[in-house]
């Protein structure tokens, strides 16, 4: 696994656009003390290493009219790895898929319309293999930003 040195400004930087990916050039540098180029600079270095994969928008789900998010597990033989992996990339209501250890080969989040929705979701997983639902109550915590600024005490990576 490849680790990236990333220096103080590469970490604030990177901070700055987890907060707010729509910051420009030049307001992260007025903040860091940088000069806009010195900025772009940086983040085209950290885009063409992978350190920034893209960018994009938080949706508010419910609002869109999914109210429904479930986590879905899947006890897969390994011949059907392909299937499930293709089954999540081709279906929309499957928002993040992980190959897992445990009983489980795969825990799939999952938003829906409804309950009815979920439950066709469901049993098309359960052609893979057999399926272990818990759906979510309530989502109090999502985070979407890593701490990355130096801490006092704390290393480089």
């Amino acid at each position: 696994m490849r680790r990236l040195r990333l220096d103080a400004r590469d970490r604030a930087i990177l901070d700055a656009l987890q907060e707010n990916a729509r910051l420009s050039f030049a307001e992260i540098g007025r903040r860091l003390g940088m000069s806009a180029p010195a900025v772009a600079e940086r983040v085209r270095r950290l885009e063409a290493e992978g350190v920034i994969r893209g960018y994009g928008v938080r949706l508010d789900l419910e609002a869109l009219g999914f109210p429904v998010t479930a986590l879905v597990s899947v006890a897969a033989k390994p011949e059907r790895y392909p299937k499930v992996w293709a089954y999540a990339e081709a279906t929309p209501e499957v928002r993040e898929c992980y190959f897992v250890t445990g009983e489980a080969s795969f825990v799939l989040r999952v938003v829906a319309r409804s309950i009815d929705d979920l439950r066709r979701v469901i049993e098309d997983l359960g052609a893979f293999g057999s399926t272990r639902t818990s759906v979510a109550l309530r989502s109090p915590l999502i985070k979407h930003r890593l701490p990355l600024a130096e801490r006092p005490g704390g290393s480089e990576a």
